[in-house]
């Protein structure tokens, strides 16, 4: 893009964002995964200690990030996009064992972070992703309107309502769907 940009005064902007959760998330990512099996009862995968820090950012608020910096930011440059929300891995997965818990209880009445299970990291995984977005707020006057626990709270309602959804993720139906829609 910044070649685009400089050879062809093509006018672009760049962005950068942290860990992005909420709806439609695949279930291989840490949120849907641990709320998709903590559901069925299964293991919940937490690597190594579970000290290793994210900052998250709602989809949504990544979204109106996005069409404030295509519509307001400054052609040529680039953004970074933060949920200002470093959360550790290991308080992510309690946060939503906890919100299960409380609106749809385990049918055997044991809470859910009991299913937490260690599991070893991967080679080289980092410790800490974070993002700087003070150039964003500074210039754009752009903040996150989700805090990572309201946006939790409905990136899990959200999963608990969408069993269609779910059950075609999960038996790979959604692959003949696309193709239906996109001839893909």
């Amino acid at each position: 893009m910044r070649a685009y940009y400089k050879t062809f005064a093509l006018p672009t902007t760049i962005s950068n964002c942290s860990n992005n959760y909420g709806p439609y998330q695949f279930p291989e990512k840490l949120i849907p995964l641990i709320v998709l099996n903590a559901l069925e009862g299964k293991p919940l995968p937490v690597y190594g200690d579970g000290k290793n820090v994210r900052d998250w950012l709602y989809v949504e608020d990544h979204c109106e990030a996005i069409w404030t910096i295509m519509n307001s930011g400054r052609t040529g440059e680039t953004y970074n996009v933060g949920g200002n929300a470093e959360m550790e891995n290991i308080s992510i997965v309690q946060m939503i064992c906890d919100i299960l818990d409380e609106i749809k209880p385990a049918t055997d009445g044991k809470p859910r972070r009991k299913l937490v299970t260690f599991v070893q990291d991967r080679p080289g995984h980092d410790r800490r992703y974070a993002i700087d977005f003070a150039k964003l707020k500074k210039e754009l006057g752009w903040i996150p309107k989700e805090s990572f626990k309201s946006g939790l709270r409905k990136t899990v309602e959200w999963y608990l309502n969408q069993k269609k959804w779910v059950e075609n993720i999960k038996t790979g139906a959604y692959q003949a769907w696309i193709k239906e829609q996109y001839g893909a």
